[in-house]
């Protein structure tokens, strides 16, 4: 059974001291119930995640006591694109024909900085600071860089587009662009990353509606056809956040086997592609991945930001919304905002930001802790 998307609603993302997690979660479900023309009495199932906004299923609450099946979903950062994959298998499966997908989160200021007995580590691992993401993430670049020849002025690059998107996104919740003076002068977080190179965690909510292909016109005029959704952990040996060592060799990232399966399922390769949502928890996340989902080898990345192939009028457009660093990361909605920025590119109602050519194909990828990542593809 094809899958199709066929509502999109979100809370834009930043801080909103007057609303609960939970009441951004409802506001964003139902517009995406609005933009299908439908309500909550219609969803037949619901998939939902948050980690510090409420337990997501109960929005029914705030929606509705219609007695639909709502499961919650965590799964790190990865909790977004791992709902959107439960619910295609239950569409795809057959067993039901429309569904809701949600996430939201309202987070605490600062980085994240989880107990180490939450994620089975001892208490040396956070002695040591690399519980603090902002850590490990720096430590993961330094040696990408060491390894790859990528340079400093590419992290400055990739920060340069972010905040450039994001100025041009109505919903982000960063809208200056920054110079590469305000990038490179900042205050240093963790080398080699400084502080606008980070995303923050954020608040705010995004919802989905999805059903069966064949009455995708029932709800809309014009559907994106979400070609698969598969969610991916990590084999020993790869380099993943809260790894507590390091195995004598490296396997592949969790990233890379989701990607080849993806690919595979949906009968199309990484030249397919027109515009891709990457994580990028950091700059050197955008910069990893590019090369992690097959879109170029390892140390490429170098050379095609500076020739600008990421850029909005590239070609392969990346982050046009300005990803995780200018809309910030509410865990439970950050993967599926990729996938509405993606619709919206395919619907070609991105506005400032839309992509030129009419793109076809869209792909969008999220990682979390502790080595998860989802990858989806869609097509028009």
């Amino acid at each position: 059974m094809d899958v199709a998307i066929v509502g999109l609603g979100l809370y834009p993302f930043g801080r909103s001291p007057a609303l609960s997690g939970l009441e951004q979660g409802a506001a964003a479900a139902r517009a995406a119930m609005a933009d299908a023309g439908t309500d909550f009495k219609a969803m037949q199932f619901a998939f939902g995640g948050s980690q510090d906004g409420g337990n997501a299923d109960s929005l029914v609450n705030l929606l509705g006591l219609t007695g639909l099946q709502f499961t919650n979903i965590w799964n790190g950062c990865a909790t977004g694109g791992s709902s959107l994959s439960a619910a295609y298998s239950a569409i795809a499966s057959g067993q039901y024909d429309t569904g809701l997908v949600v996430g939201f989160d309202k987070h605490p200021r600062g980085a994240f900085n989880p107990k180490p007995q939450e994620w089975g580590l001892d208490d040396w691992y956070g002695e040591t600071g690399l519980m603090l993401t902002t850590q490990f993430f720096a430590m993961k670049i330094q040696r990408y860089m060491h390894d790859y020849g990528i340079s400093n002025n590419t992290l400055v690059s990739t920060a340069e587009k972010a905040f450039r998107n994001g100025s041009i996104t109505p919903t982000a919740w960063r809208q200056t662009a920054l110079s590469r003076e305000d990038i490179e002068h900042a205050p240093m977080v963790s080398e080699p990353l400084s502080k606008y190179m980070f995303c923050s965690p954020a608040e705010g909510g995004c919802a989905l509606v999805i059903c069966r292909a064949d009455i995708a016109h029932k709800y809309s005029s014009k559907p994106i056809y979400l070609k698969t959704a598969v969610v991916r952990s990590r084999s020993y040996g790869s380099f993943e956040v809260f790894a507590p060592s390091q195995a004598p060799f490296v396997a592949d990232s969790p990233t890379v086997t989701a990607s080849r399966a993806a690919f595979e399922l949906a009968g199309i390769g990484p030249e397919d592609v027109d515009v891709a949502q990457l994580q990028d928890t950091e700059v050197g996340a955008e910069i990893m991945h590019m090369a992690e989902n097959g879109f170029c080898a390892h140390g490429d990345q170098e050379q095609w930001i500076a020739e600008g192939r990421t850029e909005i009028t590239g070609s392969l457009p990346v982050n046009t919304d300005g990803g995780c660093l200018a809309n910030g990361e509410p865990v439970g909605a950050s993967g599926l905002r990729q996938v509405y920025e993606i619709c919206h590119q395919l619907r070609g109602t991105a506005d400032a930001r839309q992509v030129p050519n009419s793109p076809k194909v869209g792909y969008t990828h999220v990682y979390g802790a502790p080595g998860i990542s989802g990858v989806n593809i869609l097509a028009v």
